[in-house]
């Protein structure tokens, strides 16, 4: 399977998922993968559950995730979710690279939905400084935007990430201004692709659900940032900025893609980040396609 992009069908919709690279999380920028996911888990606990996916504390210490973005052309519109981390890292950035290789140009695209203001997923916004996406709308929760867009915000991020979270932001919203459309309720924001408001790992965190015929994807974003998160949907992350609020709306959304069989998109799983959420040993466990 190519590690690049990866096209299936939603009814009658075409959808890849496209990588935009990857990125390492590992000290001393961030904690041990263990901290850095799982900040509240249980010791004990942890260390079983990390056993039952070949992983171990001492050893595991650094996470490499891919960053997945996801085109849907439901024939009267090409819509593309995040826009990846740009030149955030040396192996991130090659969004347009890969849209390219799949025959779709920059101005091929006309909505543009940004799940929320992490860097990994506004990166691509912009190109020397101008959008990236001359002639297409972009979607963000208001919440969202007035968070990444207040001067406030500098005294709600972690200060160890503080500066990049900030820079990328201030970088990546302000040139495309002139083309956001706020949102602040659940709605169709093209015909079959529908807001979900999933807020938690950030203020106006969005999730999405993808319907036509008798197809349904749920697109998690970041509401889930590794597969563990399925199985023990309280254990938070240090970048969650409401652990609480992120575990109900884990729940909900788990809840949710199992019951209605949905298929599922995780942006950090790994490539192409699909699968569906299947109950067993009465939990919720990760089933990659």
């Amino acid at each position: 399977m190519s590690t690049e992009s990866y096209r299936f069908k939603i009814g009658d919709f075409e959808c890849i998922a496209v990588s935009d690279g990857i990125h390492t999380y590992a000290p001393p920028t961030f904690p041990p993968p263990d901290t850095f996911l799982f900040s509240n888990a249980p010791k004990a606990q942890l260390e079983q559950e990390l056993g039952e996916h070949n992983l171990q504390p001492e050893q595991w210490m650094e996470w490499t995730s891919p960053y997945i973005c996801l085109v849907v052309s439901t024939g009267k519109h090409r819509v593309l979710v995040d826009t990846g981390a740009g030149g955030l890292d040396p192996e991130t950035g090659r969004l347009l690279r890969n849209l390219h290789a799949e025959g779709i140009s920059l101005g091929d695209v006309d909505t543009v939905i940004l799940t929320h203001g992490h860097p990994d997923h506004i990166g691509g916004n912009t190109i020397e400084g101008k959008s990236a996406f001359p002639f297409a709308r972009f979607v963000m929760w208001k919440d969202e935007w007035d968070f990444w867009t207040s001067e406030a915000t500098e005294l709600k991020v972690e200060e160890h990430v503080r500066e990049v979270l900030l820079k990328v932001a201030r970088n990546n919203l302000p040139p495309i201004r002139n083309q956001i459309n706020l949102i602040s309720s659940e709605k169709d924001i093209v015909p079959g692709v529908c807001a979900i408001a999933a807020p938690g790992h950030t203020p106006g965190h969005m999730a999405l659900a993808i319907s036509s015929g008798n197809d349904q994807l749920l697109c998690f974003a970041d509401s889930i940032l590794h597969p563990i998160h399925v199985e023990q949907p309280d254990w938070h992350a240090v970048v969650d900025l409401s652990p609480g609020q992120v575990t109900s709306t884990r729940r909900q959304l788990l809840k949710r893609a199992m019951e209605e069989k949905a298929l599922v998109l995780a942006f950090h799983f790994p490539f192409p980040g699909l699968g569906h959420v299947i109950q067993k040993d009465g939990r919720w466990r990760w089933q990659p396609i």
